[in-house]
């Protein structure tokens, strides 16, 4: 048997353990605290053996299912970073991090875990496994740091899930399978192949058609069923179509039911919502954690109430200028393996997506970027960083940056940096939070049309609360608190956790360019 055809093998007997007896009673009895402790636990034995003695044992009279799960399974333990870090400093410190979170390429086994075949790095904290947008912004401080080499690792790691899977997952865990995220693979080519000799160019192009064929695969991922939509304002899978009839994409997910490494509190809150909604429910949730904005007011009818939560009714900011991006790489990449055609093609779709954007989601009079929601025809009232993205990715205009840059400095710049949206709730992905990649965005967003001070003033209001934290408790922080940043930051189906790897991208990222800003000052 392939390795491939064992992976999904193991694939499979992964996605029967979710769906078994021993799973629900498990997550529903509580014995974690968190949900993804026993979804992320290794068998010790066959699969039918464990089933088999659980049927048999349930029955006995004295039955302890806490003992039965510690002596069958192998219970995952939270990436503690060790005492011997070099704490001196946040540089020192996430240099003496990186080689903690690295993982080595995996063995294929029976637990949750996708294997992969080359080294890689994780967040940290209760997240054990690569993430997939995560890895664009860790990416960005191991260059800072010349580990050029994790980040080619990675990217390979990434098409090898595509091509598995048919899809970059949520992360490489099975539960994951059914989802994927922001697609930054693009990107972290590009940043990449700059990396890469001129001279060597024989190298640099079998690398670049490799990628490019992985690319091509993941935009096939989003558009799939694009030619199967008929009318106006109809959508499938994850591409809708909008009145004019030009497409767009959503989040999505084909699986309706809770997930697994959440699934005690998916189906607590879900007790209040019928029966026969609690899928849409369920779907709109892993739809959220497709976006990496899980949760946020963005996908909510209600802003403090998630049971109302409408992922999939939502045609997103960030992720159509994330396909904007990835259609344009695609033409530079095979422009220069000399596919002309092919270059023109992605060229034209580009074009179309960005003319639909400015279209549907511009807001002229309130001179700002919004979600659209396509079954109600307008778009949605909430702002967030996402304006962010038609910077970053240089499809706005001049005078729409200068709108954009002026609702930044005036509503979402606080004292410790950018806050997510101008929603405060119990989500973690709203005020008062505050999030590395978001702030990433913004910076380099601001930085492509001229507005320097601004995004040098974001750096540092960030960094400075980074740092703060850092000498408060000696950690990295996922997320931070910018409206008082003295304050731990809350919300979010889990504690706030340590590590961080997007939070250590971005800080290096960040220190090379404020001090590039200070040498031509």
């Amino acid at each position: 048997m392939s390795d491939t055809n064992k992976a999904k093998q193991c694939l499979q007997q992964s996605l029967d353990f979710f769906e078994s007896d021993l799973f629900h009673d498990v997550q529903l009895a509580g014995i974690f605290a968190d949900s993804k402790t026993f979804a992320d636990a290794y068998p010790k034995f066959s699969w039918s053996e464990i089933f088999a003695g659980y049927q048999k044992d349930q029955t006995c009279e004295g039955f302890d299912l806490r003992d039965f799960v510690q002596q069958h399974f192998v219970i995952p333990e939270t990436i503690l970073l060790s005492n011997d870090t070099d704490k001196g400093s946040v540089k020192s410190y996430i240099e003496s991090l990186w080689p903690k979170l690295e993982r080595q390429p995996d063995k294929l086994d029976l637990c949750s875990l996708l294997p992969l075949s080359h080294p890689y790095i994780v967040p940290g904290g209760r997240f054990r496994e690569i993430y997939y947008w995560d890895s664009y912004f860790t990416a960005l401080g191991l260059n800072e740091s010349g580990r050029q080499d994790i980040i080619r690792s990675m990217i390979l790691n990434f098409i090898d899930l595509q091509d598995t899977l048919g899809c970059i997952p949520n992360g490489n865990r099975s539960y994951y399978n059914s989802r994927s995220q922001p697609p930054l693979l693009g990107l972290m080519v590009e940043m990449y192949l700059q990396n890469i000799d001129p001279l060597q160019t024989k190298v640099r192009r079998q690398f670049l058609e490799h990628c490019v064929q992985g690319l091509e695969k993941e935009y096939q991922f989003w558009m799939q069923g694009k030619e199967q939509l008929v009318g106006a304002a109809t959508a499938i899978k994850r591409v809708v179509k909008m009145p004019n009839g030009v497409c767009l994409n959503r989040y999505w997910d084909d699986s309706v039911e809770p997930r697994p490494e959440s699934y005690r509190e998916d189906i607590e809150a879900a007790e209040n919502i019928a029966a026969a909604k609690r899928p849409t429910f369920y779907r709109n949730i892993r739809a959220a954690c497709e976006s990496g904005w899980d949760f946020s007011s963005r996908w909510l009818a209600n802003q403090d109430d998630l049971s109302t939560i409408q992922t999939t009714h939502i045609v997103p900011i960030d992720l159509n200028c994330l396909l904007y991006k990835l259609e344009t790489l695609l033409s530079q990449f095979y422009a220069e393996l000399l596919e002309s055609e092919l270059s023109s093609k992605f060229a034209a779709y580009a074009q179309i997506r960005k003319d639909a954007i400015n279209q549907y989601l511009w807001d002229e009079q309130g001179g700002f970027y919004h979600d659209f929601d396509f079954i109600q025809g307008q778009k949605t009232t909430i702002q967030s960083l996402a304006a962010c993205l038609p910077l970053f990715c240089q499809i706005a205009s001049h005078q729409q940056a200068e709108h954009i840059a002026d609702k930044l400095e005036n509503s979402f710049l606080m004292e410790g940096g950018l806050v997510t949206t101008l929603n405060d709730t119990a989500q973690q992905w709203d005020a008062p939070n505050g999030w590395a990649p978001l702030q990433y965005f913004a910076v380099v967003g601001l930085m492509n049309y001229g507005f320097a001070p601004l995004s040098v003033t974001i750096m540092n209001r960030w960094m400075t609360t980074v740092e703060q934290q850092f000498i408060t408790d000696n950690n990295m922080m996922e997320k931070y608190n910018v409206q008082h940043s003295q304050r731990v930051a809350q919300g979010g189906e889990y504690e706030v956790q340590h590590g961080f790897g997007w939070t250590n991208g971005v800080a290096l990222a960040f220190y090379r360019l404020l001090d590039a800003d200070t040498a031509s000052n």
